[in-house]
């Protein structure tokens, strides 16, 4: 289970920004601009979390301190009950982690590229070469497998990125937008992954602008705007806070309310 409560990260503005008075957005302020103000959420075994916002709301910072990438001004992040703001080596431990700039060694192959992120985790001999076939039969990646990375195509990559970011069994997985750019085809196969995530009782949190995945595959969402959690909790409770039974439409009114459902 991982639970995430009240985090904050601002960073200090660039000196040309300093003076500027005519931003529109209430988190440019004392020469800092306020990515995060007050964000929390929880994903408990087999739960898929759907991370929503507008662009800009704060999602990539929020999700880049779930990945211990970036260090929180305030609030915390439990995964199991370890708090992994206080040991960031846990928590990488713990996660699987796939972002929009997850990049591989485009000279290897994507059978190497796995492999190796196994080994980094411990992972060698028969429970390597095991958890990396199930890998590759469950994300079809039978045909690529001995492909370098630099000749795959976009969702033959992103195949391999999910493989590796999850080759380690982590305790959570956080994902932001895998699917995006996909065919439909990969946006199946990567879909029909999540699923089997779930069914593993793995939690599962990732960040998407297409509410089609949203009614698929989440049991919650949390929605941010402007750095903060607008909305934390059932899909049933998110249509009924947002007046509405279509997704969309209820994620316009909860934006538009601006006040807190948490």
């Amino acid at each position: 289970m991982i639970v995430v409560n009240g985090l904050k990260k601002r960073f200090k503005l660039a000196k040309e920004l300093l003076n500027t008075t005519s931003s529109s957005d209430s988190r440019q302020r004392e020469g800092f601009f306020h990515s995060v103000e007050n964000v929390s959420f929880s994903c408990g075994r087999g739960e898929v979390l759907g991370l929503l916002g507008p662009n800009g709301a704060g999602k990539t910072t929020t999700l880049r301190m779930l990945s211990t990438a970036l260090k929180p001004d305030a609030g915390s992040i439990e995964i199991s009950g370890q708090n992994i703001v206080k040991n960031p080596l846990k928590g990488r431990k713990a996660i699987g982690f796939l972002s929009g700039t997850t990049g591989l060694y485009g000279r290897l192959t994507a059978r190497e590229n796995v492999e190796y992120f196994a080994k980094l985790h411990g992972l060698k001999g028969r429970a390597l070469k095991s958890r990396c076939d199930e890998l590759f039969t469950r994300l079809s990646m039978g045909d690529f497998l001995d492909k370098r990375a630099e000749h795959l195509s976009t969702g033959m990559k992103q195949k391999t990125n999910i493989a590796r970011a999850v080759v380690h069994r982590p305790d959570v997985v956080v994902l932001d937008e895998p699917t995006t750019g996909l065919d439909i085809m990969t946006k199946q196969n990567i879909i029909e992954f999540i699923r089997d995530l779930k069914a593993d009782n793995t939690p599962v949190v990732f960040s998407t602008h297409h509410l089609d995945e949203v009614a698929l595959l989440c049991d919650s969402v949390c929605l941010i705007d402007r750095g903060t959690s607008r909305f934390s909790g059932s899909i049933e409770a998110f249509k009924e806070v947002g007046q509405s039974g279509e997704l969309n439409d209820a994620f316009m009114n909860i934006v538009n309310q601006g006040s807190l459902h948490v």
